[in-house]
């Protein structure tokens, strides 16, 4: 009897087909295949873990790993939103693992990660959307590494009331959740979300712990106008946000939502000029930057921003 095969993107299926446009040279991930690399793929497949390094299809994959940075994904593989541009899995998850705090711990333990994010797929089927099990997934990675910062990339939490204060809880050093897009695209691009609901979980976020570094990230490319762009930087900083990350949208299928237009790099300066004009912290804008993209390296930079204004 033949085994069903399981869909990545069931939702996607009736999708009209959108051919990929042809990249640009100036997005090349670098392809590093060094004994850094199979060292921490060993740990992460030998530990049974998620990450969205590779559920997501993240470009810089190589670089990270060689560099033993990996973002761990927990709660599963599969997702119950069905965003237009994610290529995390969707569907009916599995029950949350009970081990997977230990597991997580340990595998920073092995890196000897000096910093690390956790992310999680959305977990809508949950009373707490994961709150709890993303608090005791941070409280263990504390305990066993005392000396290693944690990020944390949380989802919207949407109708789950105060359940993300669990996770501030747990006192993680920077709290993330992206914007991810203008809110014009919300319906097509992050239909299951909603914009002003994003902003105000950053701005309690950052309102319950005033220590915390907020950070929060936008994708360009999807057919945004350019004063939308801007209007969401001064939305983010309304809500207090520290840090941004621009990045390219990169089309994972021809099913998945259409990509508008590659932007330059020198565009990519030009937004993080104006960003920084705002008042963020700290801002990264280039093609490839990805919201855990030299998340350590950029930690380190928050930190010293923090220091020299105080």
């Amino acid at each position: 009897m033949k085994q069903k095969i399981r869909l990545r993107h069931p939702e996607k299926i009736k999708n009209p087909v959108n051919p990929i446009k042809k990249k640009p040279e100036w997005i090349r991930s670098k392809l590093i295949n060094s004994r850094e690399f199979f060292i921490t793929k060993s740990v992460v497949n030998k530990s049974n873990l998620v990450t969205v390094c590779q559920e997501a299809n993240c470009p810089n994959i190589t670089e990270c790993w060689s560099k033993r940075h990996a973002t761990f994904m927990i709660m599963g593989d599969t997702c119950t939103r069905a965003c237009g541009f994610c290529d995390v899995k969707t569907g009916k998850p599995e029950k949350l693992d009970p081990f997977e705090n230990l597991k997580i711990a340990n595998a920073v333990k092995k890196l000897s990660l000096k910093h690390v994010v956790i992310t999680s797929v959305d977990r809508d089927d949950l009373s707490d959307g994961g709150s709890n099990h993303f608090k005791k997934v941070v409280e263990t990675t504390r305990k066993k590494n005392p000396n290693t910062t944690i990020e944390v990339l949380t989802p919207d939490f949407l109708r789950k009331g105060d359940s993300y204060k669990e996770i501030l809880k747990a006192n993680p050093d920077v709290f993330n959740h992206n914007i991810e897009t203008v809110p014009r695209l919300y319906l097509k691009v992050r239909p299951g979300a909603r914009y002003f609901a994003s902003l105000e979980l950053l701005k309690n976020a950052k309102k319950n712990n005033k220590k915390i570094f907020t950070k929060s990230g936008i994708m360009v490319g999807l057919g945004e106008e350019h004063d939308e762009i801007i209007q969401v930087m001064d939305d983010l900083r309304s809500a207090n946000v520290d840090f941004l990350t621009i990045g390219q949208y990169l089309q994972p299928s021809v099913k998945h939502y259409p990509l508008e237009r590659y932007y330059h790099p020198d565009e990519f300066k030009e937004l993080e000029i104006i960003a920084k004009s705002k008042g963020f912290l700290l801002v990264s804008s280039s093609p490839l930057t990805r919201s855990s993209y030299h998340a350590d390296e950029d930690f380190a930079k928050l930190q010293k921003k923090r220091i020299n204004i105080n």
